[in-house]
């Protein structure tokens, strides 16, 4: 099929080479030139395992292209993806700016197509705003008839940073809100090669899957991090707790590790919205709040560690790792971000490495040094905190931390191995 993915951020760029890579012609839509330039010389914009060699074999075989004209994509292509960001407000709601421009494009554009044309969103949107917001705007720009001109579903994405390829390509599944049958059958027929079960529904309770999937998961992460803080105060390892309740098949041992809380672009937004949205159907949802509570404060938990240690003003601090979770630059939330703005104000001078996120980190926390090497960040310092679990962590030993001045170690991700005398935040 052709098919266009209008906003070519992290969701839209995976969901573009992921299907060029099942052979169907796709065109990526976006508003930043940069980007659009970077895509056509095959170069990703965002760090993503296997992604670039993905996008510069779709380009190869001439299956993908990028380009700033929304017309020309969606005259040109018979599906079309809606892959915006939703992001944040100050008051915990979703902004649905880009969702709303992209509806008035789209339906302004098929004003002048003749064809029927699928909408498939796939962005992250609250129960009923499809229905409520997205299709009232492309009737009312198009002139046309939802179900009769034009059809619409609702695909939400299930991607994990760091192996969004292979969740994509290897989905656990699909889900289909659809407006009328037609359309999910078409869509449906769009995702034949996926080994996957198809789920169809009704447009909100596809957009509610979505939610109640990221909130359960943050959910799970506070819980496991409120049993670690629990344990840390009687002197027991959580993760042998949790290693022994997720050998419980109604447990599972997927998002049971603890630490310094869950970050990146789609949990704290997701569930806070989500809070949001109950409160405005007069529900109080008091199990979410906590969630986001603890999540909140369980950053700070590693810096009290440390101050009961030493007096950090004026030392050196080693901070390893900078992304939300590895194999990703996405810095968006990212507990380590909490925990140098906790030591910044407390007076301690900041040495970080992070292998991959260290650009996006300094548009956020620009007055820290950023090392290019571990053992630069680790040189004379004081203590090092370790908030990210790379892979490469977990190869370094007493030599390596041996060139401190004090062999204070703290994980907040559990990584080490072969180290003797550190501590974990819940461990």
């Amino acid at each position: 099929m052709r098919i266009s993915i209008i906003g070519s951020g992290y969701v839209g760029l995976c969901t573009a080479v992921g299907f060029a890579s099942k052979g169907h012609e796709v065109i990526c839509v976006d508003i930043d030139e940069e980007k659009v330039k970077k895509i056509n010389n095959s170069e990703t914009p965002i760090f993503e395992e296997n992604l670039e060699n993905m996008l510069k074999d779709a380009i190869s075989k001439k299956l993908l292209y990028a380009t700033t004209n929304i017309n020309d994509a969606i005259i040109n292509s018979d599906i079309s993806f809606i892959t915006v960001g939703t992001p944040s407000m100050l008051n915990g709601d979703m902004s649905l700016e880009y969702i709303k421009k992209a509806s008035e494009d789209i339906g302004n554009t098929l004003e002048k197509k003749n064809s029927y044309h699928v909408i498939v969103v796939k962005s992250t949107v609250l129960p009923e705003t499809t229905e409520k917001i997205i299709i009232p705007i492309i009737e009312k720009d198009s002139g046309k008839i939802v179900g009769r001109n034009f059809g619409i579903c609702m695909n939400p994405e299930f991607l994990r940073e760091g192996k969004a390829i292979s969740d994509f390509i290897n989905p656990d599944r699909i889900v289909i809100g659809e407006y009328d049958k037609k359309t999910g059958d078409i869509l449906e027929k769009l995702y034949k090669d996926f080994d996957s079960p198809i789920i169809r529904t009704s447009l909100k309770t596809a957009e509610m899957i979505k939610y109640a999937s990221n909130a359960f998961l943050a959910t799970k992460i506070s819980f496991i991090n409120e049993i670690g803080n629990i344990c840390k105060k009687l002197g027991i390892d959580t993760n042998e707790v949790a290693k022994a309740m997720g050998l419980d098949k109604r447990i599972s041992p997927h998002f049971l590790e603890s630490g310094i809380g869950f970050g990146g672009s789609c949990f704290p937004k997701d569930v806070s919205a989500l809070i949001n949205k109950a409160k405005k159907i007069n529900y109080e949802s008091k199990l979410l709040e906590t969630v986001i509570d603890i999540n909140r404060n369980q950053p700070e938990k590693i810096v009290e560690i440390l101050l009961k240690k030493m007096d950090i003003k004026g030392k050196k601090i080693a901070v390893l790792g900078l992304a939300f979770k590895p194999k990703t630059d996405d810095i968006r939330d990212s507990p380590a971000i909490s925990v140098i703005n906790s030591l910044m104000n407390k007076g301690a001078k900041i040495y970080a490495y992070d292998p991959k996120a260290e650009l996006n980190a300094k548009k956020i926390i620009p007055d820290i040094n950023y090392c290019k090497s571990i053992g630069e960040a680790l040189d004379n310092s004081d203590a090092c905190l370790i908030l990210t679990d790379w892979p490469e962590f977990k190869s370094l030993s007493d030599k390596d931390f041996s060139r401190m001045n004090k062999k204070i170690i703290i994980e907040g991700r559990k990584v080490l191995e072969n180290v003797d005398n550190f501590e974990g935040v819940c461990w």
